[in-house]
C-alpha cells in the first residue's frame, strides 16, 4: 500500500488532497467525455501513384485482392482516433499504478473504462483507484459477465406497457437518446410480470449493450466518438402512487449502479413535466446525488419542448415529447429500440471488427471501440472510379504473374549463356 502511495505522488495528476491536480484550464473536467477524444481531419485525395520500380522489387510487392464487400472497405477504412495526450498518459500512470497492486484484469482494463472512472474522480488516483476496484468486486459478485452472455428478458414488451422505457433516436451530436415516462409506471403490474432481480439484470445488460454495440454505433453514424447518453425522464401524471417504498428501492438501486458502475456515460438529462408531486421526490433524490451529477441535470416544467429542440431534431422525438416520431410499425417509440444501432450496415460494420469473444448483445457481440474504424476514404468516392481503381488492381494481378514467367524464363535462359561462355572457354583451351 506504501508503494501505491509514493507511485501516485509521481503522477502528474490529482492524488488528494495537497496532491498535485492536472490543469483544467484548457478543458473543463466535467465537459462531454467526447470532448476529451480529437478526430484528424480527412485527407485530401492523394494524387495517382506513379511507381518508378525494378522488376525484381515489383514481383516482391505482395498480391493484395480488394473485394466489392462493403464490409471489407469499411473494415480496412478508419483511421484511429486521436486520443488528448495528457489523458492518455493520465491512463497509461493509472494503469501501472493498478498493475503494481495486481488489480488489473485485460478485459475491463480498456482505455475508455479507466478514463470513465478517472473522469468522475477529478483525475485523482486513489479515489478512482477505489472505485474501480468497487466495479470489478460487483461484476464479479452481480456475475456481469454471464448476464450478458445468457440473460434474456423475454417479458420486455410486457413490462414496457407498465413501466415504458427505452432508447429511441440519437441527438444532434449523435449520442444516443433515453427515455422514461415515469408518470405511468405500474410498479405493481410490472412485478407481477418479472421480479425486481430480473429488472436489475435487465437494467445491467442494457448498459452493457450501450457501450458496446450502441456508442460504437453511433459512432460510426456520426463519424466522431460517442460515449455517453442523452436522457429524458417524463414526469407527466407522476403521484405518490408512483413511487411507491418498492418503486423508491428499485429506483435508487438502479441510480447506484449507473453513478457507481457506469460512471460519466451519462452527458445530459431533462426532466419534463416536473410538477409539485416530483419535486418533493427530488429533494429526496438528490441529496444522494453526485455534485458533477446534477451539473447534468435540468429540471423543466411543461414548457420544456424548445429546450429539447436546441439539442434533439424533432425527428428523433416521440410525438408525446412535441417531436414528430410515432414508430407506429413497431408499437410505438418505446418498444422500437430505434437509432442507428439498428442499422444493417452499420451492424456488418461492427460484425466485421467484433471481437473473438462470444458475448452477446442481441444480434451483435461485444465490440472493442479501439478495433472499429470511423471514418470511409470510400465513403463520397465515384463507384465508377472504384471500379476503375478494381479492374487496374486485377489487371496488375495479371502483370505480375505473367512477370513472374518472364523472369523464370530469363534465368533459364541466363543458366543456358552461362553453360556456353564455359563451353567457349573450354574450345580455346
Amino acid at each position: 500500500m506504501n508503494k501505491s502511495k509514493e507511485k501516485s505522488k509521481e503522477l502528474v495528476i490529482s492524488t488528494g488532497a495537497g496532491g498535485s491536480r492536472r490543469s483544467s484550464s484548457t478543458k473543463d473536467l466535467h465537459s462531454g467525455i467526447e470532448s476529451h477524444w480529437s478526430f484528424p481531419p480527412k485527407e485530401e485525395k492523394k494524387k495517382p501513384f506513379q511507381p518508378n520500380l525494378s522488376l525484381k522489387s515489383m514481383l516482391s510487392l505482395p498480391i493484395t485482392f480488394r473485394g466489392s464487400s462493403n464490409r471489407r472497405r469499411k473494415k480496412q477504412a478508419i483511421p484511429k482516433e486521436h486520443r488528448d495526450p495528457r489523458d492518455q498518459q493520465i491512463v497509461e500512470s493509472f494503469r501501472e499504478l493498478l498493475l503494481q497492486d495486481g488489480c488489473l484484469p485485460g478485459k475491463q482494463s480498456d482505455y475508455h473504462t479507466l478514463l470513465r472512472f478517472l473522469r468522475v474522480r477529478d483525475f485523482d488516483v486513489v479515489k478512482a483507484k477505489d472505485l474501480y476496484l468497487n466495479y470489478l468486486k460487483w461484476r464479479d459478485e452481480f456475475k456481469v459477465d454471464k448476464i450478458v452472455k445468457e440473460f434474456k428478458f423475454e417479458e420486455s414488451r410486457e413490462v414496457k406497457k407498465s413501466y415504458p422505457h427505452g432508447f429511441h433516436g440519437v441527438d444532434k451530436y449523435g449520442r444516443p437518446i433515453y427515455i422514461e415516462r415515469l408518470g405511468m409506471v405500474d410498479l405493481t403490474a410490472v412485478l407481477q410480470i418479472t421480479t425486481i432481480d430480473r429488472f436489475l439484470k435487465h437494467h445491467v445488460y442494457e448498459q452493457e449493450k450501450t457501450l458496446h454495440w450502441r456508442y460504437p454505433a453511433c459512432s460510426i453514424a456520426a463519424k466522431k466518438h460517442i460515449a455517453s447518453t442523452t436522457s429524458i425522464l417524463d414526469m407527466k401524471d407522476v403521484g405518490p402512487t408512483n413511487f411507491s417504498k418498492p418503486a423508491r428501492d428499485l429506483f435508487m438501486e438502479i441510480q447506484k449502479i449507473d453513478s457507481r458502475y457506469y460512471p460519466e456515460t451519462l452527458h445530459r438529462l431533462f426532466i419534463v413535466n416536473a410538477g409539485p408531486g416530483f419535486r418533493v421526490l427530488w429533494k429526496a433524490i438528490k441529496v444522494y446525488l453526485e455534485p458533477h451529477t446534477l451539473a447534468k441535470i435540468q429540471v423543466l416544467g411543461s414548457n420544456y419542448t424548445s429546450n429539447l429542440l436546441e439539442v434533439i431534431d424533432q425527428s428523433n422525438l416521440p410525438t408525446f415529447l412535441g417531436g414528430t416520431c410515432t414508430c407506429s410499425d413497431s408499437g410505438g417509440c418505446m418498444l422500437s429500440d430505434n437509432g442507428p444501432w439498428n442499422d444493417p450496415e452499420i451492424t456488418e460494420i461492427l460484425l466485421a471488427q467484433a471481437d473473438t469473444t462470444e458475448d452477446s448483445y442481441d444480434d451483435g457481440r461485444s465490440i472493442d471501440f479501439e478495433e472499429i474504424s470511423v471514418f470511409d476514404p470510400f465513403e463520397d468516392a465515384d463507384e465508377t472510379l472504384l471500379g476503375k481503381v478494381q479492374a487496374f488492381d486485377a489487371a496488375l494481378i495479371d502483370a505480375k504473374i505473367k512477370m513472374q514467367a518472364l523472369l523464370t524464363t530469363l534465368e533459364g535462359i541466363k543458366g543456358v549463356l552461362h553453360g556456353l561462355v564455359r563451353h567457349v572457354h573450354e574450345q580455346e583451351k
